[in-house]
């Protein structure tokens, strides 16, 4: 175990240069880090060590669904299959208690808590790609913006958009772009006020859509409340959606899986 802390130092040490650049030199501004990785490594005990090696031996989690993925086989004659693809909301639709993924439609669910983009382009092809889904619904970027891999600008999180979507039309899967959900603080990082962030990033991507000739999904404005995050009927802890804030989200999901499958990429 301890010969891994030569390693954790050095991620450290890159994670305070990425701090750096992120902050411009000023004193105080919030940074969209994670905190660990910024801790003196004499700091850190050995569950924090155990936890980021963990992540080092399996960093994009490929793991996590190489058994289902064997088992679920290639879709049947006929089915349209769609992969739901992104972070722990799309985790916990249908796993966490009061709430339902899709009965009897042929949806299958590829979310991972706590990922950002980088690590959903990495296990793209063996959770998308290879099971053949006529279409994909991305939802991610909120764990990029509270900085759980490290620094990610606005267009680092862009580019990794980008490949998924290029990756997606190179295989002929359609692809729907969902808007990042309203969030006001995380729970797990406080103080980096990313409203705005979501907001901008969220217009990038209705305009990238319509210019790759995707379909948007817009959750975003059927969620937000006036200060640009989720109330707590829709989500108690201001991040993850409760059965209700699913329920808003579901028919949305479904209209926008409607038009991609009829080759609409009409924005509403």
């Amino acid at each position: 175990m301890f010969r891994v802390l030569p390693v954790v130092a050095g991620l450290l040490v890159l994670a305070l240069s990425w701090n750096a650049l992120a902050s411009g030199g000023k004193e105080g501004t919030p940074q969209a880090i994670n905190p660990l990785y910024t801790a003196p490594a004499s700091s850190l005990d050995l569950a924090q060590i155990a936890s980021m090696q963990h992540l080092l031996a399996d960093w994009p989690q490929l793991e996590r669904y190489r058994a289902d993925n064997r088992r679920l086989g290639a879709p049947k004659p006929g089915e349209q299959r769609v992969v739901f693809y992104g972070d722990s909301i799309t985790d916990a639709w249908g796993r966490a208690p009061g709430t339902t993924f899709f009965p009897g439609k042929p949806f299958v669910n590829r979310g991972i808590s706590g990922q950002t983009t980088a690590q959903m382009v990495v296990r793209f092809r063996q959770d998308v790609i290879d099971l053949h889904p006529a279409a994909v619904v991305i939802l991610a970027g909120t764990n990029d913006i509270a900085g759980n891999t490290g620094l990610a600008t606005l267009p680092m999180i862009e580019d990794n958009f980008r490949s998924m979507t290029e990756l997606a039309r190179a295989h002929g899967i359609r692809v729907i772009l969902a808007s990042v959900l309203p969030t006001a603080d995380y729970p797990w990082h406080p103080g980096l006020q990313p409203a705005g962030r979501i907001r901008a990033l969220n217009a990038w991507l209705k305009d990238y859509a319509k210019a790759q000739g995707a379909v948007y999904l817009d959750y975003y404005d059927a969620l937000a409340n006036a200060q640009g995050g989720l109330d707590r009927r829709l989500a108690a802890d201001g991040v993850h959606p409760t059965p209700a804030g699913y329920a808003i989200m579901a028919p949305l999901a479904l209209g926008a899986i409607g038009r991609v499958l009829a080759g609409s990429t009409r924005v509403h």
